[in-house]
C-alpha cells in the first residue's frame, strides 16, 4: 500500500504496476479523524508543490523548512495509517518524489490492531513483565466482595419470601444472578478486575447455598 497525493486529495494504492487500484482514506477502516486529517495534508501539499514547481530558483530557506514540515507530517499520518491497517505503508512525498517506507509501530499494532476487528482498548489493565502476582490484595478483595454479595444476595431472597412467595424469591435471585455472569467471564482474565469477578462468583455460589436452605 501507497500514500499519496493525487490533485488536492489524499490517496492510498493497491497492487502491482499493472494492476494499480486508488483507494481514499474514508473507504478504509481509517476512521473519520485520521480521512480528515489526510486529505487536510494533502491540500497543504499540493499548495506546497505548486509553489515549488513553480519558482525558478531554488527554495529559499523559510520554503526548504515549509517542505521539510509537510513530508513529516506526511510520514507521521503514513506511519498511523501503517498501524491502524496492520501493514507496511510506503510514503511518496508529494514535493520531491522520494518514497519512503513505514512499517507499523511494534506496540500500538499488537495493542490496538484495524479499527474494524478492534475490540476494547485492554492496554488500560495490562500487567508489566515480570511483575508479581499481587495474591495477598487480590485475595482480600476477592473475600470482601463475596461477603457484599453473598449477603445481598440472601437478604434479597430472605425479603422476598417471607413478602411474597418462594418461587418470586427464586426468580429474583435467577435474573440477578443471569444479570451478572456476562460480566463475571469477560472480567475474569482482566488483571485487577478478575479479582472483584471471583469474589462476585464465589458470593454468588455462596448464596444459592442459602437460598436453596431458605427456601426450601
Amino acid at each position: 500500500m501507497e500514500l499519496r497525493v493525487r490533485g488536492d486529495r489524499a490517496v492510498l494504492t493497491r497492487g502491482d504496476s499493472d494492476t494499480v487500484r486508488e483507494v481514499a482514506p474514508e473507504q478504509l477502516p481509517l476512521g473519520p479523524d485520521l480521512a480528515a486529517a489526510l486529505h487536510e495534508w494533502a491540500r497543504v501539499a499540493a499548495a506546497m508543490r505548486k509553489a515549488a514547481t513553480g519558482q525558478s530558483a531554488a527554495l529559499t530557506d523559510q520554503g526548504q523548512d515549509a517542505v521539510g514540515v509537510v513530508s513529516r507530517r506526511g510520514r507521521q499520518l503514513a506511519g498511523r495509517v501503517a498501524t491502524e491497517m496492520r501493514m507496511t505503508v510506503q510514503y511518496r512525498d508529494p514535493v520531491t518524489e522520494m518514497a519512503t517506507v513505514v512499517v507499523p509501530s511494534p506496540d500500538d499494532g499488537r495493542r490496538r490492531g484495524p479499527r474494524h476487528s478492534r475490540g476494547y482498548d485492554r492496554g488500560l489493565f495490562q500487567r508489566s513483565p515480570g511483575e508479581p502476582t499481587p495474591w495477598a490484595t487480590g485475595l482480600t478483595v476477592s473475600a470482601l466482595m463475596m461477603i457484599v454479595v453473598a449477603v445481598g444476595m440472601l437478604g434479597l431472597v430472605s425479603t422476598l419470601e417471607r413478602a411474597t412467595q418462594g418461587w418470586i424469591a427464586f426468580a429474583a435471585a435467577a435474573i440477578v444472578s443471569g444479570g451478572l455472569l456476562p460480566s463475571l467471564w469477560l472480567g475474569r482474565r482482566v488483571p485487577i478486575v478478575r479479582w472483584v469477578c471471583f469474589g462476585a462468583a464465589a458470593g454468588l455460589a455462596v448464596s444459592w447455598l442459602g437460598a436453596l436452605f431458605v427456601l426450601l
